[in-house]
C-alpha cells in the first residue's frame, strides 16, 4: 500500500465525502504534514474532525491514522531520494522550461511511474491473468485513444506466440466480439483513469457473457474495475501540462511487459515455433 500512497490518495478522492476530501486536498498539496503532526493537529489544520481524519485513514485502505503516517513518512524519504537523484525538487513541467530540463522531468517521471507500479504490482493476481491467457481459446484486448495503443502493443506480442488475440479501436467491433465470448476466453481491458464508457461497456458486455474479464487501469475503485474479475493496478502520475498520455501509457507497457513474459513462461517451449514462424515471415525469408 505504500509504495505510493500518493497515488491511492489521489484515486481515491471522487469516493470521499466531502470533509474527507479536505483532509486529502491538504495532505497531497504537503504530504508532510502526516509525517509531522498528530491527528488532532491534523484535524484542526483541516477544519474537521479527529473522526474524519480517522475515517479517511481507513477508506484508503489503513487500519488507522497510525499507519497512514509510517505510508506517508516512507513515501515522503522516496519522494526526498528522488529529488537528489534527478536533481529538481518537482517532476511538473512548466511551458518555460528549456529542452534539457524538459528531458530530465520526463526521465524522472517516467522512471518513478515505473517503479511505483513495480512496487505496488499484485504479482499473484497478474500470474493468474498469466495462467488464464496461456490456456484460453481467445483472449480480446479493449481500449481507446492512447490505451488502445497499449491494447494493441499486448494483441501483437500474444499473435507472434501463437495466442488467439484480437484487438479493434471501433467500439462497435469491440462490443460486437465481446458478446461472443465464453468462459474459455479471457478479456483484458485497459483504461489509465478507468472512466472511459466504451471500454467499460465492451468489459461488461464480455463478462456477462462469461469471459474472464481484467482490468487494468491507474484508479482503483473506479467503474471500471466494478466490471471486472481482477484488476491489475498502475501506479503513474500525469503532468498536469498534460499534452498526451505519457507516464500512463509506459506503466501500462511495463505490467503488460511483464503480463507477456509470464504468458510465454507458462506456454514453455510451445512458443518457439510461432516464434520462429512469425520472424521468417516478417524477414521474408
Amino acid at each position: 500500500m505504500d509504495a505510493d500512497v500518493f497515488g491511492v490518495v489521489r484515486s481515491a478522492l471522487p469516493r470521499l465525502s466531502a470533509a474527507e476530501a479536505r483532509v486529502a486536498e491538504r495532505v497531497l498539496a504537503d504530504p508532510t504534514l502526516v509525517v509531522d503532526l498528530a491527528i488532532t493537529d491534523l484535524a484542526r489544520l483541516c477544519h474537521t474532525s479527529l473522526s474524519t481524519v480517522a475515517r479517511f485513514a481507513q477508506t484508503l485502505g489503513f487500519s488507522g491514522y497510525r499507519e497512514l503516517r509510517v505510508a506517508f513518512a516512507g513515501a515522503v524519504a522516496r519522494a526526498q531520494a528522488e529529488q537528489e537523484r534527478f536533481g529538481f525538487d518537482d517532476a511538473t513541467i512548466d511551458p518555460g522550461d528549456p529542452v534539457e530540463t524538459v528531458a530530465a522531468k520526463l526521465a524522472a517521471s517516467e522512471i518513478g511511474a515505473i517503479e511505483h507500479t513495480v512496487a505496488g504490482l499484485d504479482f499473484a493476481a497478474l500470474d493468474r491473468v498469466a495462467v488464464a491467457i496461456a490456456g484460453a481459446r481467445q483472449v480480446h484486448l479493449f481500449g481507446q485513444g492512447a490505451s488502445s495503443l497499449t491494447a494493441q502493443d499486448m494483441q501483437l506480442k500474444l499473435a507472434r506466440i501463437g495466442c488467439v488475440a484480437v484487438h479493434s479501436p471501433d467500439p462497435h467491433v469491440a462490443i460486437t466480439g465481446a458478446s461472443l465470448l465464453g468462459p474459455a476466453d479471457v478479456v483484458l481491458a485497459v483504461s489509465h483513469e478507468g472512466a472511459t464508457a466504451e471500454t467499460i461497456r465492451a468489459a461488461e458486455v464480455a463478462r456477462t457473457a462469461g469471459a474472464f474479464t481484467v482490468a487494468l487501469t491507474n484508479a482503483p475503485g473506479s467503474p471500471l474495475t466494478a466490471v471486472a474479475d481482477l484488476v491489475l493496478g498502475t501506479r503513474a502520475k500525469e503532468s498536469p501540462l498534460r499534452m498526451a498520455a505519457m507516464s500512463s501509457r509506459i506503466a501500462q507497457l511495463a505490467v503488460l511487459d511483464l503480463l507477456f513474459v509470464r504468458v510465454v513462461q507458462h506456454r514453455g517451449e510451445t512458443v518457439t515455433e510461432p516464434l520462429r514462424t512469425t520472424r521468417r515471415a516478417v524477414r521474408g525469408a
